[in-house]
């Protein structure tokens, strides 16, 4: 860890002023941020400091992914084209087909997708439904971005109904089936928490992570009022356990929600997964009383764009904290957050409320930084340069044609900038990435050894299926073909 000073960049602090400095520089001591303000004023004082000449750049916080999913980078494009049948393709696959190094290889390939781009915090969701009977998943997972030096939280948890729910292992190169419990998956998530928790000089983080908040009503849409009456025994058993768990090892809580489920946790006054230290993503659909029950218990919310009737206007103007998250990169998606960060203000402007004054740059880029580091409970260490702060830093080359004219900053971040503009990302002070080049990881190797996994898994799970590429004139096979899913393996 050296001390740094940032030179003669363009500031854009996100401070509590807003402060947009020009010319500007940053000094950055034993991990943090020592000072800020301009060129003139620092130079002298910070003479001993390895000096980045920022001539031509734009100095940023960190940016921060607060809701994506671990696995989807090795299993991108597979069944993009059968939307309605997408997870009942990866769900099968993520719980019996994916090996310990399967998850070490994912972890180094979204790492370096989100590291190149700028993203320098990101929560990842191991699987798509939360897989929690083998915690060397997660170890793994953790073990990339430690090794890369990012910031990640690792979100692991009870899967959906039914429980016990069936598994499949690799550990002896062959499938070994399995029921796994409910306690199970706890003591999964415990030994994960044990393990990983505030590891990698405090950069990794665990969450508690439940499938959804509701297990008992449809886990991935909105419940009409006639589905969603009232709470299960499994359902307040969830909620009880989950508490007690968090409560036990002092960590937050993360979870899916959608129209209904918010309505039915806010039955059980004790122990609904509701409140200041939980983040819910997608509330598709929620009803006026919902969004009244997430203001009132100050619960925060995540979205990623384009999303199905969320309705993020109507929560912002209750005050309840949202930000921008990608979701993860499958089927067809990516982890660079400026491009969905722009795709969120497009969707709003244009598909929900025709008015392009409602959301104006400068509060799009606050939801992938200072916001989204309040959704983690984060926001006083990350999230902004300021004084004191953790030094999370992405360095943007704005001397390309698509950038051009360099004025209007935060204008050319939402609607321009993109994550391959990105020219150097620092961590707790460490440079991990300087022009352009990754200085944590040979990237080759890394892309290789990713390369080789998911092939693996597309031959053990038979998805070879659904990796034909339609192109022009194959298009009516995409639709008339019955499509495969994953079964699990004969044991």
């Amino acid at each position: 860890m050296e001390d740094l000073l940032l030179l003669h960049g363009t500031i854009v602090t996100v401070d509590t002023e807003r402060r947009i400095i020009e010319d500007g520089a940053l000094a950055i001591s034993g991990g943090r941020i020592v000072e800020i303000g301009t060129a003139a004023e620092l130079a002298p004082r910070h003479a001993d400091k390895k000096v980045i000449d920022c001539r031509g750049k734009m100095i940023i916080p960190g940016l921060i992914d607060a809701h994506g999913h671990a696995g989807h980078t090795l299993i991108r494009s597979i069944a993009a084209d059968t939307n309605a049948l997408w997870m009942r393709v990866v769900t099968p696959t993520y719980y019996h087909y994916v090996t310990r190094d399967f998850w070490y290889a994912d972890g180094l390939v979204s790492g370096l997708e989100r590291l190149r781009a700028g993203v320098t915090t990101a929560a990842s969701i191991i699987t798509s439904m939360p897989r929690a009977d083998d915690p060397i998943f997660a170890i793994n997972h953790a073990r990339a971005y430690t090794e890369l030096g990012l910031r990640e939280i690792i979100c692991v948890g009870p899967s959906g109904l039914p429980w016990p729910h069936p598994v499949t292992r690799w550990e002896s190169g062959k499938p070994e089936r399995r029921n796994i419990t409910f306690e199970e998956m706890i003591e999964g998530s415990e030994a994960v928490i044990e393990a990983v928790n505030g590891s990698g000089d405090g950069r990794i983080s665990v969450f508690l992570t439940p499938f959804t908040i509701v297990p008992s009503v449809e886990p991935s849409n909105a419940s009409t009022p006639d589905q969603a009456v009232n709470l299960t025994g499994g359902d307040r058993m969830q909620a009880r356990r989950v508490r007690e768990t968090a409560r036990k090892w002092g960590v937050r809580i993360h979870s899916d929600a959608f129209a209904g489920q918010i309505r039915m946790a806010f039955q059980d006054k004790e122990n609904a997964l509701l409140g200041p230290d939980i983040h819910l993503q997608h509330c598709w659909g929620i009803s006026h009383e919902e969004m009244d029950i997430l203001a009132e218990t100050g619960t925060h919310v995540t979205h990623a764009p384009p999303g199905r009737s969320t309705p993020v206007l109507e929560m912002m103007a209750r005050g309840i904290s949202l930000a921008i998250t990608t979701d993860g990169v499958s089927p067809s998606r990516h982890f660079d957050m400026l491009q969905t960060a722009r795709l969120f203000q497009s969707t709003q402007h244009i598909l929900h409320n025709h008015d392009r004054y409602l959301l104006p740059p400068g509060k799009v880029f606050e939801m992938i930084t200072i916001d989204a580091a309040r959704v983690l409970g984060m926001e006083h260490e990350i999230g902004s340069l300021e004084v004191g702060k953790k030094a999370d830093i992405a360095i943007i080359d704005m001397r390309k044609p698509h950038l051009m004219p360099n004025w209007m900053p935060i204008h050319r971040l939402i609607h321009q900038v993109l994550g391959s503009d990105v020219d150097t990302v620092i961590v707790d002070g460490k440079i991990l990435m300087e022009g352009g080049k990754v200085l944590t990881t040979d990237v080759d190797a890394a892309l290789d050894f990713g390369q080789r996994e998911a092939l693996a898994l597309a031959d053990r799970a038979g998805l070879h299926a659904h990796m034909h590429d339609p192109g022009w004139g194959k298009l009516q096979r995409t639709f008339t073909e019955p499509v495969q899913l994953p079964q699990a393996p004969d044991c």
